[in-house]
């Protein structure tokens, strides 16, 4: 029985579909989603179906991304809660076309799987899941922002640009570093750094490895750390632009 985390899939069923292959994940295994199911290449509405069937047979923990409460509420027409120019240029588009071919009895079941997405994910070793991150010093349980769950960014910031040469005890050691064993993000493609592969930065894990632009999805053994990847999204997506 293994725990496997899984970076933004942002509509891209196809690696999804390679990156479960490569793992050889079985129904045993514990699967940890970080979020961003939607946005991006065509196959959003495929992949929440493959979700939603994925946790009807084993235990699933789909974490919420910003994209995903986008997606949410542009399906109950939340449409002031959406810049919908902004939205379309990171993907939104793709998601909107796609779910004009789906019936309204299936985009009611997607709409109450969105509605069940977690904040965070904390677990018996205390390792934290969360989409973006937090921003009280204090912890998840304190956040007075529950959006910065999913729209955070100075949490794998404050990682990247850290003196290495700070013990975790120090008075300048960021507090919010020093309250996890690990913490599992997403949200910020490591691409951004010049990498396709997952990151750690002090106890962050990034494992945000581009699947919504040119790089591929990663899935990753908590434990072991050893991770398998899809090919390249704008590869196996070769007639789409996702959010490139």
């Amino acid at each position: 029985m293994r725990t496997f985390v899984i970076g933004d899939i942002h509509g891209g069923l196809l690696a999804l579909e390679q990156v479960m292959k490569k793992a050889n994940v079985t129904e045993k295994d514990t699967l940890l989603f970080l979020g961003d199911y939607v946005d991006g290449w065509s196959h959003s509405p495929q992949v929440i179906d493959f979700l939603i069937d994925l946790k009807n047979k084993q235990n699933c923990i789909c974490i919420r991304g910003n994209h995903d409460e986008l997606a949410l509420d542009w399906l109950e027409d939340r449409i002031e809660n959406i810049d919908e120019k902004m939205w379309f240029k990171h993907g939104g588009q793709a998601t909107v076309e796609a779910y004009s071919k789906v019936s309204k009895e299936k985009i009611a079941t997607h709409i109450e799987f969105l509605k069940s997405l977690q904040d965070y994910h904390l677990d018996s070793q205390n390792r934290l899941f969360v989409h973006a991150g937090f921003t009280n010093v204090n912890g998840v349980e304190y956040e007075y922002f529950p959006k910065m769950f999913y729209w955070d960014r100075t949490l794998w910031e404050t990682a990247l640009s850290l003196d290495q040469n700070l013990s975790i005890d120090d008075l300048f050691y960021p507090k919010r570093l020093s309250l996890y064993k690990e913490i599992f993000i997403g949200h910020t493609p490591v691409t951004r750094i010049g990498q396709t592969v997952p990151v750690q930065k002090a106890c962050v894990w990034n494992v945000d490895t581009g699947a919504a632009f040119k790089g591929p999805l990663t899935i990753m053994d908590v434990d072991t750390k050893q991770f398998w990847q899809s090919e390249p999204l704008n590869e196996l997506y070769f007639d789409e632009k996702g959010r490139n």
